[in-house]
């Protein structure tokens, strides 16, 4: 049995075919095209080539892809929606999508505010006005529109007003309707979650086309036997309806599948990972495992929110990242870049532009093209293009560190040739076999999760029995997301004292995550 892990990235799309031992069988770098699809069937076929892997032992294939992320920064592709928030008359002050851009805002169809929600202790603002949001979901009928968001005031802590409203939606819109609820994408505070949920109702017909097309596009290469997953952002996966449900959870989840698979390869569960592609460089911390999310509310294309994404810092700095010596002789690399154009206007394979893998390969660091079309680059102003290299890499580093100590750095991406190998800050610096191809290798190798998070009072209900019950609500978010039961275990446990909550009010957050069912 194999697994297929396929990673589309900006400048190549990596596929990997790792055994049921886990040991990487074969994994190749293909060019990602202006059709992404291109890209995934080229890809697919040059690894089964090289492998020579039989396609119906091919039992399971994840895609990691960063569509809904573009889709977001592009404004492409998105769908109409409607947003019913409940939470009048305590939530007027400030109506939905206030500070989003124009063009982002016209792809709404309507909003409305209705009676309801909650108080942080769960007690009842007001009554569901079931009538108004009757009212609100015909009219989203009469527009034609297929996704609706639904947010509540401290729906994390009580989402009863929430389900009745979705219960009421799928009555009069239909059962093919998109349903995006808040209390199931987002954390605390209303705006943050609402503006989180909006997005993923924005990207269902994103989702649709990316899992049906990559499922097509394994069919068309044969590979009809195998399961199909997408990576999530928090370094797991889930399932294609899954996807299809909570598409912005896919948000990110490139960084966090070469973190994964950088941990893999490395046997480090402690370490901060550098990612370097053709254009930008992902810095991003593996704590246990896994990848350390974002204690910060994360813009995406210009909308604040506040879903789960891992704690990633990116830098203009990569392989095909533009080496310039200024008049004043100083040089400088980045952040503009050739990009996928590499191998056609990089010096070494015989264009007109100096990158930093010409530098590299200047400095005796890799063996990459004709190292003869770059002998004639003086050897100071290389030297001085790497200190800068290694001067903004270094610069990252201490941005990423919790502690003044050293820390494990690995290096994985095609483009880590153009980092030396001593850096300031690290403890070790270790660039694993396989390292191009980390992202793809940690999407096939990852685990399903689940996560739980609620406002607890340790007065109602103690400590140890409140713990007991978010843990097993992890447990059960993480067997439906798709992990054998026998198999899930409590990886990460959060409970936060909530000092200007009265009583021993506390935010629990629990983490569970197990291996993929293979049934």
């Amino acid at each position: 049995m194999y697994k297929l892990g396929i990673d589309v990235g900006g400048t190549n799309t990596d596929a990997v075919l790792i055994d049921e031992n886990l040991r990487v069988v074969a994994d190749i770098k293909y060019p990602t095209s202006g059709d992404v699809y291109e890209g995934i069937l080229g890809a697919v076929r040059r690894v089964l080539e090289v492998s020579g892997v039989d396609r119906s032992q091919i039992r399971q294939a994840m895609l990691g892809t960063t569509q809904c992320t573009n889709a977001i920064v592009e404004r492409k592709h998105l769908a109409p929606f409607g947003i019913l928030r409940i939470g009048a008359p305590a939530s007027l002050g400030i109506r939905p999508m206030v500070d989003w851009a124009e063009d982002l805002r016209a792809i709404c169809a309507g909003s409305a505010v209705v009676g309801g929600g909650f108080e942080y202790d769960g007690k009842e603002l007001a009554p569901f006005d079931r009538d108004a949001a009757a009212a609100f979901f015909r009219d989203m009928g009469e527009k034609g529109v297929k996704s609706v968001a639904i947010s509540c005031v401290f729906s994390t802590v009580r989402n009863d007003h929430e389900r009745e409203a979705a219960a009421l939606c799928r009555e009069i819109l239909g059962e093919d309707v998109h349903i995006s609820v808040s209390s199931e994408i987002g954390s605390m505070g209303l705006i943050e979650r609402e503006n989180a949920t909006i997005l993923n109702a924005a990207l269902w017909k994103v989702a649709e086309r990316f899992t049906e097309g990559f499922a097509q596009s394994l069919a068309d290469e044969g590979i009809t036997q195998a399961d199909v997953y997408l990576s999530q952002n928090d370094g797991t996966l889930m399932t294609m309806d899954h996807a299809r449900r909570y598409p912005i959870l896919t948000v990110a989840c490139g960084p966090t599948n070469s973190i994964r698979g950088a941990s893999y390869l490395s046997s480090l569960k402690n370490a901060i990972v550098i990612d370097v592609g053709g254009t930008t460089t992902d810095l991003g911390v593996i704590q246990n495992g896994f990848p350390r999310e974002s204690s910060v509310a994360v813009t995406i294309g210009g909308v604040r929110t506040n879903f789960r994404m891992p704690d990633v810092l990116s830098i203009g700095l990569g392989g095909g990242s533009i080496v310039r010596q200024r008049p004043d002789g100083t040089v400088t690399v980045g952040p503009d870049s050739v990009g996928y154009e590499i191998t056609k206007k990089a010096k070494v394979f015989g264009g007109d532009v100096l990158t930093a893998t010409d530098i590299a390969v200047r400095l005796g660091m890799a063996d990459l093209g004709d190292p003869a079309l770059v002998a004639d680059v003086p050897e100071d102003l290389a030297r001085a293009a790497l200190d800068a290299i290694r001067a903004l890499v270094e610069d990252a580093i201490d941005a990423m560190k919790v502690s003044s100590g050293d820390s494990d750095v690995i290096l994985v991406g095609g483009g880590s040739i153009v980092l030396p190998e001593n850096l300031a800050g690290a403890a070790q610096v270790v660039k694993p076999d396989h390292f191009g191809c980390a992202n793809a290798i940690g999407s096939a190798i990852s685990k399903v999760s689940g996560t739980f998070e609620k406002l607890m009072n340790y007065d109602e209900l103690p400590r140890d029995q409140a713990l007991a019950q978010a843990k097993a609500e992890a447990v059960e978010l993480a067997v439906a997301a798709g992990a054998v039961r026998d198999t899930v275990e409590i990886i990460e446990v959060e409970d936060v004292p909530l000092a200007y909550y009265p009583g021993n009010t506390n935010r629990v957050k629990i983490k569970a995550a197990g291996d993929l069912c293979t049934a």
